[in-house]
C-alpha cells in the first residue's frame, strides 16, 4: 500500500564530492509555500507554489530503496525537505515454484514511479537508487536478457570459495561465500553456452539500467564485493587476469550522472526532458547517508534484528575474519561490522508490550552487574570471530526488569567492543553515535549505551535508505 507524507527539516548538509573537497555546506532555508491535495488513494502529499512546467526555480530529486522485502521512494528538494514518500511490498510473482525476483523488482520500480504525485514528477531533476549488497544478476550483454535467477544478497556459493581464496589476497572482502565474486565464479564454472558474452550487474545497477538504458555501469560501493578497489579506482590485476573479468561492469562514483532518463519512461510518467539518472549505492550505505553523519568520527549504529555499526574514517580498514570492510565515501572511508546480537534475541525473550513496559522501570544511570552475550544461536563474527561462540543468557534474575536491563547493557558492551576493535584496526576513533533501526525508539537503551560507550548517542533524524538515495540524486544533479 502506498503511503505519502511530508516532513520539514531546518537545514541540509550535502556530503563532499571528491572533485570539491572541503566544500561541505550547511545552511538554513526558508521553506516554500505549500498546498495540500489528495491523490487517488486518499493520501496526502505537499506541493509548492511553483511553475509546473519544470522550468521554474524549484527542482526535486528522487531516491528509491530496494530492500529485502519491499521498496520505498523519497522525493526531496534542494534543502533536503521531503516532499513525498511511499513504499511498496514486492508482488509475489512466481516462476517454476520459486519467487520471480526479476519480474517483482521491475514491477515494483514502475509502481513506485506511478505512486509519485503527478504534480511532482515534472519537477524531478535526477534519480538514483540503492539495492541490497551482493545481490547479483548475470545478463546477456547485447539483449539485456537475464540469464539465470538472481543470486540474492544472503545466498552463499561455497563451491567457488576455494578458487576465490586462491587468487585474492588473504582476508580480502571477496573471501566470503556470499561475496559477489563467489557468485560470479560459481556461475562461470557452470560453463554455459555464450558465457563470454554476458555482463554482471548488481541489483541497483540493473534497476537503474531499466531507467537509463546503458548496460554495464555500476558504482564503487556495489562493486566492492566483486573485487573492485575503490582506492585505486580500478579492478586489481589478480582479478583482471581471470577469464571472467570481461563480465565486470564499468565502475563510477555513487551519485554520478549516467545519462538521461529513457524517453519512453519520461513520456509515460511525465518526467522533464532533462531528468538524469545517477549511479546508486548499497542499501546500508544509503541508510548511513540518510543519517547525515559527514565528519570523521561520526558513527551510526543500526539496532535491528542484528547490531551493525558503521564509522566514518580517514583510514581504510578491511579484515574478512571479522566481516569488517570499508566502503569509500568520496575522500573518506565507511568502516563497518555486524554482530549477531540485537533485536532478534530481544523479541525471542520479550513481547513488544513487555519491552516497552519494562524499559520504563530501568534506571539507565546504574550499571547492571549481569554479564550476558545475547545470541539466538551459536556463532559470532564481530567483534569476536568465533563460529562456535555459545549464547550466554543465564543466570536469569527473578526480576524481569533486571533481566532486560542486563541484556540491553550487555548488547551495549558488545557495541562498545566493536568500536574499540575498529579503532585498534586503525580506523578513526568514534566521537558520536547516531542510532537507526527499531532500537532507536528505546530512550532508556540510548542512555545506557551513552554511559557504556562514553560517547554522545542520539537517534538519527532520517533513517530511511531512500532518503540517502535521494541525496545521491541531488549530488549528481549538482555535479552535472
Amino acid at each position: 500500500m502506498l503511503m505519502l507524507r511530508q516532513v520539514q527539516i531546518s537545514s541540509f548538509e550535502l556530503f563532499q564530492s571528491p572533485k570539491q573537497l572541503g566544500c561541505c555546506s550547511s545552511r538554513s532555508v526558508s521553506l516554500p509555500k505549500t498546498r495540500s491535495y489528495r491523490n487517488r488513494s486518499g493520501l496526502r502529499a505537499m506541493t509548492g507554489s511553483v511553475d509546473r512546467s519544470g522550468n521554474g526555480l524549484e527542482k526535486l530529486y528522487l531516491g528509491m530503496d530496494f530492500g529485502t522485502s519491499g521498496a520505498r521512494f523519497t522525493v526531496i528538494d534542494d534543502q533536503g525537505v521531503i516532499r513525498a514518500e511511499g513504499k511498496r511490498e514486492y508482488p509475489p510473482f512466481m516462476r517454476e515454484e520459486s519467487m520471480d525476483w526479476v519480474s517483482s523488482w521491475k514491477a515494483t520500480l514502475f509502481s513506485l514511479l506511478e505512486d509519485i504525485p503527478i504534480t511532482l514528477r515534472s519537477l524531478v531533476s535526477s534519480i538514483s537508487l540503492d539495492g541490497t549488497s551482493a545481490t547479483t544478476l548475470i545478463l546477456n550483454s547485447e539483449s539485456g536478457e537475464v540469464l539465470c535467477q538472481p543470486f540474492l544478497y544472503n545466498q552463499s556459493c561455497p563451491d567457488a570459495l576455494p578458487e576465490v581464496k586462491s587468487i585474492a589476497p588473504a582476508n580480502h572482502t571477496v573471501c566470503s561465500g556470499s561475496s559477489t565474486l563467489c557468485k560470479l565464479v560459481s556461475w562461470w564454472n557452470l560453463k554455459l553456452p555464450n558465457r563470454e558474452s554476458a555482463v554482471l550487474l548488481h541489483q541497483a545497477d540493473w534497476l537503474l539500467w531499466l531507467l537509463h538504458g546503458r548496460l554495464g555501469v555500476s558504482d564503487y560501493n556495489n562493486a566492492l564485493k566483486v573485487g573492485y578497489d575503490p582506492e585505486s579506482e580500478s579492478y586489481p590485476s589478480w582479478l583482471i587476469s581471470q577469464p571472467y573479468s570481461q563480465l565486470l561492469p564499468v565502475v563510477q562514483a555513487p551519485g554520478t550522472s549516467i545519462g538521461n532518463l529513457k524517453d519512453s519512461i519520461r513520456r509515460q510518467f511525465g518526467f522533464p526532458d532533462d531528468c538524469i539518472v545517477c549511479t546508486g549505492t548499497t542499501d546500508s550505505i544509503a541508510a548511513f547517508l540518510a543519517a547525515r553523519a559527514t565528519e570523521p568520527g561520526k558513527a551510526v549504529t543500526s539496532l535491528g534484528s542484528t547490531l551493525a555499526i558503521k564509522l566514518l574514517s580517514t583510514k581504510r580498514v578491511d579484515d574478512a575474519r571479522y566481516g569488517v570492510y570499508s566502503h569509500r565515501l568520496d575522500d573518506k572511508w565507511l568502516v563497518g561490522g555486524a554482530s549477531n546480537t540485537g533485536g532478534a534475541i530481544l523479541r525471542q525473550l520479550f513481547s513488544d508490550e513487555q519491552l516497552e513496559r519494562l524499559s520504563r522501570e530501568i534506571n539507565p544511570t546504574v550499571a547492571s552487574p549481569l554479564d550476558y552475550y545475547p545470541l539466538k544461536s551459536s556463532g559470532e563474527r564481530f567483534p569476536i570471530a568465533d563460529p562456535n561462540l555459545a549464547p550466554r543468557l543465564l543466570p536469569r534474575p527473578n526480576s524481569d526488569v533486571e533481566y532486560l536491563h542486563g541484556i540491553l547493557e550487555s548488547i551495549a558492551r558488545i557495541e562498545g567492543k566493536g568500536y574499540k576493535l575498529l579503532k585498534e584496526m586503525g580506523a578513526t576513533e568514534a566521537e558520536e553515535v547516531l542510532t537507526a533501526g527499531g532500537g532507536a525508539k528505546n530512550d532508556k537503551w540510548i542512555k545506557i549505551r551513552e554511559r557504556v560507550l562514553g560517547l554522545p548517542v542520539s537517534k538519527a533524524v532520517h533513517t530511511e535508505a531512500s532518503y540517502g538515495a535521494s541525496l545521491l540524486a541531488l549530488k549528481g544533479a549538482k555535479q552535472k
